[in-house]
């Protein structure tokens, strides 16, 4: 005789439900080094916030990895007692990919014993507690991270090809010198001779040094190939972006403002003037184009050690009532030749529109360069050449045209260079003095080796 099926009652079902519930493992960081370690190819984070107190590692030599967030949200909270370089740390890497998740620093105090690293050693063996760290790695995607309260640099990549950091969020983040001033950290640092890098579409806000940084050493390979575009800057003490020792990088459409604020933490003793994008090093092959910059409390562009490249379409403004209370003032572009290895030559600076800086919007050195069809707008809000000097016009006492005149040819950019056969040519130029002290060169250096021509100068105060 068939015995009758037994059932279910809906209590009996909801206590075996319950039951396997309570089996369940709840996803850890250590499930995620071991998945890690296995070699699996898709690694979710825990959802909700994951103390580290030590790092993340991907194994080295690892290929074809992403390491994702939760759909529910993922942060990693870097504990107090941690020392290791990074959050997440990558060496040998190929075809890596980090997205969706956040990570927290444990930035409790702004002064730290950091200012730049000893002896060149590479910014990755210097600092710790950094967010991100890859090294020696190819086709790495960051995306879609958000960074807050990193001690030092969120994101650095080390001698890396290709390397796509896309949509990242950085505030609050970086430390001060032990004197109170920034020590350069708090953004996304490339080195070593990184290649094919790409940083874009990001956000920074509130950065205690510079940015976006391209940095090698003389004695390192030169970053190439680069891309940095559409990003948005917002309150940076040090560069919005500085292109170090590179070749080939487009900097283009990126937006910013407040660029060396709060003033207090700019760091004077150090030299370390504000840029809205500056350069160093030997940098050849280079554009920076269509960038806008506002309330830029330093120089507009910097260009130690550029040649070879253009400066196009860039707008950099400041309110004239405004900038003459910053401690900031300088020229809007100011040619150097530090670098041993370049010469200010074969520089193309046409289309501009720089407004309101405190000594002349063109400080310039080198051979045939073309800067025309510019806007030099209310230039030398220093009032250099008044008597008494003020204050902030203290300097270069034995070139007087040096910081009064709209564009300035010197022959001494940081080393003795010849001026000659560059073209000036119908620029716009307006700013205190400067109907008189319009294009002026300094002793050594002819005018009439250099074509001249079609340019507008005056007194007139000039609309924003």
């Amino acid at each position: 005789m068939r015995r009758p099926r037994a059932r279910h009652s809906f209590a009996s079902l909801f206590c075996l439900v319950a039951l396997a519930a309570s089996c369940s493992h709840a996803r850890t960081l250590d499930d995620v080094r071991a998945d890690l370690q296995s070699g699996k190819s898709v690694i979710e984070l825990p959802p909700g916030k994951s103390q580290l107190d030590h790092a993340l590692v991907i194994p080295k030599g690892s290929k074809d990895v992403e390491l994702r967030g939760n759909a529910a949200g993922s942060t990693l909270v870097i504990g107090s007692g941690f020392t290791d370089t990074a959050a997440i740390e990558a060496t040998g890497a190929s075809n890596l990919t980090l997205s969706g998740f956040g990570i927290v620093g444990d930035r409790t105090e702004l002064r730290s014993p950091w200012y730049l690293p000893l002896k060149e050693a590479a910014f990755a063996d210097y600092y710790t507690a950094n967010g991100i760290v890859i090294r020696a790695s190819s086709n790495v995607t960051l995306r879609q991270l958000t960074f807050s309260r990193i001690r030092a640099f969120p994101v650095i990549v080390n001698a890396t090809a290709k390397a796509t950091i896309d949509t990242v969020t950085i505030e609050d983040s970086g430390t001060l010198n032990a004197d109170g001033h920034n020590n350069t950290t708090g953004g996304i640092l490339i080195e070593e001779g990184c290649s094919g890098f790409i940083v874009r579409n990001s956000r920074f806000t509130r950065i205690t040094g510079t940015a976006i940084w391209t940095h090698s050493y003389a004695r390192s390979p030169r970053q190439s190939d680069g891309l940095i575009a559409d990003n948005t800057i917002d309150t940076v003490a040090r560069d919005a972006i500085q292109i170090g020792h590179a070749t080939g990088v487009r900097v283009q459409r990126n937006r910013g403002w407040k660029i060396g604020f709060p003033v207090e933490y700019i760091d004077f003793p150090g030299y370390g003037t504000p840029v809205a994008i500056d350069t160093a090093g030997n940098v050849d092959h280079t554009v920076y184009a269509d960038n806008v910059f506002t309330e830029v409390n330093g120089q507009c562009l910097d260009l130690d050690g550029f040649h070879d490249g253009e400066i196009t379409g860039n707008h950099c403004s400041n309110v004239p009532a405004t900038a003459t209370q910053w401690l900031g003032l300088h020229f809007g572009i100011l040619f150097g030749n530090h670098d041993p290895g370049a010469t200010s030559s074969n520089i193309k600076i046409m289309g501009n529109t720089l407004q309101g800086f405190g000594y002349g919007g063109v400080f310039l050195v080198g051979d045939h360069n073309r800067i025309e069809d510019n806007r030099f707008l209310d230039v030398n809000l220093a009032h250099c050449g008044t008597q008494p000097i003020p204050a902030k016009c203290n300097a270069m006492l034995d070139e007087p045209d040096a910081l009064r005149a709209g564009i300035y040819l010197s022959n001494d950019g940081g080393r003795a260079t010849a001026t000659h056969d560059n073209i000036i040519r119908n620029n716009v130029i307006t700013g205190f003095g400067i109907a008189a002290h319009c294009i002026a060169a300094k002793q050594g250096v002819d005018l009439k080796t250099n074509t001249i021509s079609g340019n507008t100068c005056s007194n007139a105060a000039s609309a924003p």
